[in-house]
């Protein structure tokens, strides 16, 4: 049995210990139509509920009792009669169908659709979607959907043994959609006199710096509202060209800020490192130890006519191994660079090192957010 512990000793150094000077984090600048949006232009989303049909067998059973009626219902429509309790729908399936409609799109455009079963459908491989309305949180129809599907993915078996890839019971149908009604977009006030920028990320800092570059850009026109939010008023000039002025603000470049960040993931060991994250002065010791035990059995074989018993004994023995630690010092960094070479240097592993970072945390040493996944 071998088992690794990783033993951290972490210590403040003394305030007096003269450090090398290191670089400060490169600092990379954006567009502001990448760090920031319009207030006004967004997506919606759609939902329709449809059939799909032309399974090989591999559709809804006759137990699923809204695929029978929502059968039934479109051949009534169609003018065919017949009994619904003879129906036999193993070749089509119930499926719910979703799309995102995008901002400013037109009657006729082609937007991709999701479709996913709700019976108990084997595979939707193969099926065709019937012409399906989707419509929006208010109940209006926005877009129409139809067409073949793609799984992207296959199942094969024989002897009961079987092989699949992917999921079988959802599906894409790339312009599989044709809008059908424009969602009007509003992007400035009543009187096309101001523009509202939505940051991404709400942040105090690049909240005033998008503020400064647009007024560097055209006067004082800004206003930072808020961490997340930009008013910005139009110049008479643009006032009929709120396009063009749109496109100027979003080309101009300033540096984004973020808070500093360490995220892990536990579960693949995956550890990441934001490029502003500074430590303080920290000894980080590493070692491993190893712990053997095994056991022998010995027969005790008594002499002969002793009338003796012959007795079976079992033996222990543990050996201890431990390596020597290493210990190394991380200075206070103003580069993530220096914190991954130091924690390379003791040859820490990606598990190790997130044992080290939440032990470096705890300590105080750590000026970052840890956020678990």
């Amino acid at each position: 049995m071998r088992k690794l512990t990783v033993t951290l000793l972490i210590a403040v150094m003394t305030a007096g210990l003269m450090l090398p000077a290191l670089a400060a984090p490169t600092q990379v600048s954006a567009r502001i139509k990448d760090v920031a949006k319009v207030q006004g232009v967004r997506s919606n989303q759609l939902l329709g509920y449809g059939l799909i049909v032309g399974l090989a067998g591999t559709g809804d059973s006759n137990k699923i009792e809204f695929t029978i009626q929502s059968i039934a219902n479109m051949l009534k429509s169609f003018g065919v009669v017949f009994n619904a309790a003879q129906l036999k729908p193993k070749n089509m399936a119930a499926v719910m169908v979703t799309a995102n409609l995008p901002p400013f799109a037109k009657p006729g455009d082609a937007i991709d659709i999701t479709v996913s079963s709700m019976g108990d459908a084997k595979s939707l491989q193969g099926g065709t979607l019937l012409q399906t309305p989707l419509r929006a949180a208010n109940g209006q129809v926005y877009a129409v959907g139809q067409g073949a599907l793609s799984t992207g993915g296959f199942a094969a078996g024989r002897g009961g043994a079987s092989q699949q890839k992917n999921f079988l019971t959802a599906g894409n149908i790339p312009n599989g959609a044709i809008v059908e009604r424009e969602v009007p977009m509003a992007i400035t006030d009543r009187d096309n006199s101001k523009i509202t920028l939505a940051l991404n990320q709400a942040d105090f800092t690049t909240a005033n710096r998008i503020s400064t570059a647009i007024d560097q850009r055209f006067g004082l026109i800004t206003v930072a509202k808020d961490p997340g939010t930009v008013v910005v008023d139009v110049p008479y000039h643009y006032r009929n060209d709120i396009v063009g002025f749109i496109a100027a603000v979003e080309e101009l470049a300033v540096t984004p800020d973020t808070a500093a960040k360490v995220v892990i993931n536990e579960r693949t060991g995956t550890v990441v490192i934001g490029g502003n994250v500074t430590i303080d002065q920290v000894a980080v010791a590493q070692g491993g130890l190893t712990v053997k035990i095994g056991r022998t059995t010995e027969v005790s074989q008594p002499p002969s006519f002793s009338e003796g018993n012959t007795v079976a004994t079992t033996n222990t023995t543990t050996e201890v191994d431990e390596e020597p630690a290493g210990l190394i010092v991380l200075p206070a960094s103003a580069s993530v660079s220096d914190v991954v070479a130091a924690l390379n240097a003791v040859g820490a592993t990606p598990r190790d090192i997130i044992s080290i970072l939440q032990a470096i945390k705890a300590a105080g040493a750590l000026h970052a957010d840890l956020q678990i996944m």
